[in-house]
């Protein structure tokens, strides 16, 4: 039987630019159902959620990599990811630096329990479906996470610009410690993967908030449609490989 590693794409430059367009698409698309059409949080994160668990059994169940359904799952979980932490954020009332300590605290809980099931939370033991369920609840709450940490540096006076600037020189020091540092590669691939999705927030809360706080004025929709289509783009002229993280260090 073929290995759920298989249905994992290796961990090259053209994936992390997908996964920066992916984390853009789910900061626009997420706030498109809650914000321009009405549904608040708790139904947009309650659609968004069905359209995630869909996703996840249908890659479960895939038996090869097939990089449209891969990184459609990874778009389902960056727009729960968007709405969640905006319900957690605000509807809850605990704030931005409630909902980041929440959120990092899921994030830590799901590879504790992961590592504790399996021994390892490198994505080269993706290989059964109970350690491809742990891969994506992690991912999720990586997500959700991000969204939080990037709302948070942009409401604190950092702006959208400001907060990318933050998050992507955050993501360099990380790219030069992967190579040019023992630290585990596993470790560095986890803090890139959340680092992503601020970054992506903020420059998809860029595209959409009004000229007078910053950003393009670009409605929520129209910059959806223009993402995802740059995405679909990326993943037709790019060729991409089934593969898993280069790093087989373990988070100890």
């Amino acid at each position: 039987m073929q290995s759920a590693a298989s249905k994992v794409p290796a961990v090259t430059l053209t994936f992390w630019i997908i996964k920066i367009l992916a984390t853009t698409l789910g900061e626009t698309g997420g706030d498109t159902l809650s914000m321009t059409l009405n549904l608040g949080y708790l139904v947009s994160t309650g659609i968004f959620a069905i359209a995630m668990i869909a996703f996840v059994v249908w890659q479960v169940r895939a038996v090869a990599f097939h990089p449209f359904l891969y990184w459609a799952t990874i778009v389902a979980s960056t727009t729960l990811g968007t709405t969640l932490a905006d319900f957690a954020d605000r509807s809850l009332g605990i704030g931005y630096p409630g909902g980041s300590i929440l959120l990092l605290s899921l994030v830590l809980a799901s590879l504790a329990v992961w590592y504790w099931s399996e021994g390892s939370v490198s994505v080269q033991t993706v290989s059964t479906p109970r350690i491809e369920s742990f891969y994506w609840a992690t991912i999720t709450f990586s997500q959700t996470l991000g969204t939080a940490l990037g709302d948070w540096a942009a409401d604190s006076g950092l702006g959208y610009g400001g907060g990318a600037l933050v998050f992507g020189a955050a993501l360099a020091v990380v790219a030069v410690l992967y190579f040019w540092s023992s630290i585990s590669h596993v470790l560095l691939f986890w803090s890139a993967f959340i680092l992503t999705r601020p970054l992506g927030a903020t420059v998809g809360d860029f595209f959409d908030k009004p000229l007078a706080q910053g950003g393009l004025n670009v409605s929520r929709p129209l910059a959806s449609a223009i993402i995802a289509v740059v995405i679909v783009a990326c993943i037709r002229s790019f060729p991409q490989r089934a593969g898993s993280h280069p790093g087989n260090q373990n988070v100890s």
